[in-house]
C-alpha cells in the first residue's frame, strides 16, 4: 500500500528558458518603440498596453488535496506561524499522539484489506501483531507518517489559505527524522515553509495619487510628419525605377551598396573589422537618411555606379550596440546599382490607388491624418503607460517569493520560446537545450532586475485596483476571454481556460488601474 504525499517546492522544477538573443545592429538606427506602426493590427484595446499580468494563485497548497472540512481529527494540532525573509512564513507542526493512534488505526484497515497474510483467508481479520510483522514495522510506520502529513497539512494550513501561493508549500523536516521521532516518541513534530502573497509597502503612502510624470516623446510620431510621409511612400509605390546613367548619387535616388567598415587606429596592429557595419547589396533609399550613422548620407552623395569611396566616421553615444559608442570607424562603399523614381503626378486622379475609397487627393490627406493621430494617441498613452509604471515600481518596497520570481520568469520564457518556434523551426535538440534546466537558470539570472521590476510592478497595479474600488464589466471579461481562447484555437495550441480568465482579467485590472493613473496624474510629454 502507499500513501504518499508531495513535498512541493515551489518553483523548483524549471520547463522553459532561453537567454536573449543579442540584437545586430546595422547601419540603421533602432526603431523608437514610441513610433507608429501603421501596417501592424493591434490587439483590442484593453490588452494593448505595456502591462504584463503577474500570474499567480493565492490558495492552499495542491499537495493538501484532504481538506479540513472534510477529515476531522480527533484532537487540536499546535500550529506556530513564523515569519520569514522573501515573504515566507514558517509553520512548526505539532501532532498530538491521538492524531497519530488514529492515523495508526486507518493504515492498519488499509493493509489488512489488501495484504495477503499466508494461512488468512481474503477479508479475514487478521491480529494486529501477525500483521504488523509481516508487512514489517518500518513499513507501517513510514504509511503511517505519510497519512499524519497527509491529514494534518490541510488544517495546518488553514490559517494561511488566504495567503499561501500556490504550490509554493515545502515541507522542511527531513523524513528520516520524522520516522525517528515517532518510533520513540508516538508523536510527531514537523516544520513547513510556505510563499504567501507579498504585501505592498509604499513610500510615500497613497503616493501613487499624486503622480508626476514627464514623458519623453520622441518627433517621430507626430501625425502631421508621420502622414506626410506615409503619403509619400504610397506615392513612391506608384513610381517606375530607372538606372541613373549620367550622373551621381542624390538625395531621392535608391542605390545598391556593398558597405564594410574598420576601426581607426594609428598603430595599424590594432586595426579591426567591425562585422555589423558591413553589409552587401545593401538598398539604400536616399530619403531615409536621417535613419543611418550621422554624416553617412552626406559622404556618398555624387557616387556614381562602379565607384567606390572612403570616408571616417564617428558612431554617436546614442547607438544601440554599446561596445562601438564612440568609435572612429572607416566606412569603404561601393556603389553596385543607382536608380531614380519616374513618380506620376500627384493629382486627384491618383487617390484611389493611393487609397482605396478615395477619389480626391485631399480625401487620401485627411484619411491618412486620422489614421496617424489615432496611432499618435496610442502611441502617446502607451509611452505615458510605460513612464507611470517605472515610477510606481520605484514608489513601493515588497519582498518577492522565490517561487513567484521564478514562475514568472518562465512565463516570460514560455512566450519568448513560443515567439522563436513561430519564426524559426527547431529541431528535438534544440528545443531540448532551449528546454534544460540550466538555461532556465541562466535566463532567471540575465534577467532577474527586469522580472522583479515587473513584478512589482504588477503587485503595485493589482494594490491599487484594490484600494480605489476600481472595477470592470463582465462583459468585457467575458468578450476577451473568448477572443483569447479563439486565438489558441486558431494557433492550435492547448490552454486552460481558468488560467486565461485569470490572466485576461489581470489584464483589465491593470488597463482599469493606467486608465485611473492617467486621468489622476500631472503628466508632462516632453519632445525630443
Amino acid at each position: 500500500m502507499e500513501l504518499c504525499i508531495t513535498a512541493i517546492n515551489g518553483g523548483s522544477t524549471a520547463v522553459l528558458n532561453l537567454t536573449p538573443p543579442r540584437s545586430s545592429p546595422s547601419l540603421l538606427l533602432p526603431k523608437n518603440p514610441n513610433s507608429l506602426q501603421l501596417h501592424t493590427s493591434r490587439r483590442p484595446p484593453s490588452l494593448s498596453r505595456q502591462f504584463q499580468p503577474l500570474q499567480f494563485a493565492v490558495s492552499a497548497s495542491s499537495s493538501t488535496a484532504v481538506t479540513s472540512e472534510t477529515d476531522q481529527l480527533p484532537a487540536d494540532l499546535t500550529v506556530t506561524e513564523t515569519e520569514q525573509p522573501n515573504s515566507r512564513v514558517k509553520l512548526s507542526i505539532q501532532v498530538p499522539s491521538e492524531v497519530c493512534d488514529d492515523c495508526y488505526k486507518k493504515v492498519i484497515v488499509e493493509f489488512m484489506k489488501q495484504a495477503k497474510v499466508p494461512g488468512f483467508r481474503p477479508g479475514k481479520r487478521v491480529p494486529e501483531s501477525i500483521l504488523v510483522s509481516y508487512v514489517g514495522k518500518k513499513s507501517v510506520d513510514k504509511a503511517t507518517i505519510e497519512s499524519i502529513l497527509k491529514r494534518t497539512l490541510p488544517h495546518a494550513m488553514s490559517s494561511m489559505t488566504a495567503t499561501a501561493l500556490t504550490d509554493s508549500v515545502s515541507i522542511l523536516t527531513k523524513f528520516s527524522e520524522m520516522e525517528q521521532a515517532y518510533s520513540s516518541r508516538n508523536s510527531l513534530r514537523y516544520d513547513v515553509i510556505v510563499d504567501v502573497a507579498p504585501e505592498v509597502k509604499w513610500i510615500p503612502e497613497n503616493g501613487y495619487k499624486n503622480l508626476k510624470v514627464a514623458v519623453e516623446i520622441d518627433s517621430d510620431i507626430d501625425a502631421q510628419k508621420v502622414s506626410e510621409r506615409e503619403l509619400r511612400r504610397r506615392h513612391k509605390s506608384l513610381g517606375a525605377l530607372r538606372i541613373v546613367t549620367d550622373r551621381g548619387l542624390q538625395v531621392g535616388d535608391l542605390v545598391v551598396l556593398d558597405i564594410s567598415a574598420t576601426t581607426i587606429d594609428q598603430d595599424k596592429s590594432n586595426v579591426q573589422n567591425i562585422p555589423s557595419a558591413e553589409s552587401k547589396g545593401y538598398h539604400f533609399d536616399t530619403e531615409d537618411g536621417d535613419k543611418l550613422i550621422p554624416g553617412f548620407l552626406d559622404s556618398i552623395i555624387g557616387i556614381q555606379q562602379g565607384e567606390t569611396k572612403s570616408f571616417p566616421l564617428v558612431f554617436p553615444e546614442s547607438w544601440a550596440q554599446e561596445s562601438l559608442r564612440g568609435i572612429h570607424a572607416q566606412f569603404n562603399v561601393e556603389c553596385k546599382e543607382l536608380f531614380y523614381r519616374d513618380l506620376p503626378e500627384l493629382d486627384d486622379s491618383l487617390a484611389p490607388k493611393l487609397l482605396p475609397g478615395c477619389t480626391t487627393l485631399e480625401q487620401v490627406k485627411e484619411a491618412l491624418l486620422q489614421r496617424c493621430q489615432e496611432a499618435e494617441q496610442t502611441a502617446r498613452e502607451q509611452a505615458a503607460d510605460n513612464a507611470i509604471l517605472d515610477q510606481l515600481c520605484k514608489m513601493i518596497e515588497v519582498d518577492i517569493p522565490q517561487s513567484l520570481f521564478e514562475e514568472q520568469g518562465r512565463q516570460l520564457y514560455g512566450a519568448k520560446l513560443l515567439e522563436i518556434q513561430a519564426n524559426v523551426k527547431l529541431n528535438e535538440e534544440q528545443l531540448a537545450t532551449l528546454s534544460s534546466k540550466k538555461a532556465v537558470e541562466e535566463y532567471l539570472l540575465y534577467e532577474k532586475e527586469n522580472i522583479v521590476n515587473m513584478i512589482k510592478q504588477s503587485l503595485a497595479v493589482g494594490d491599487i485596483f484594490k484600494r480605489e474600488n476600481l472595477q470592470f464589466s463582465t462583459d468585457d471579461l467575458v468578450k476577451e476571454v473568448e477572443n483569447s481562447i479563439a486565438e489558441f484555437k486558431r494557433q492550435k495550441q492547448d490552454y486552460d481556460e481558468e488560467r486565461v480568465k485569470g490572466q485576461v482579467q489581470e489584464i483589465l485590472e491593470g488597463a482599469k488601474v493606467l486608465e485611473w493613473l492617467r486621468e489622476h496624474a500631472e503628466i508632462q510629454y516632453i519632445t525630443r
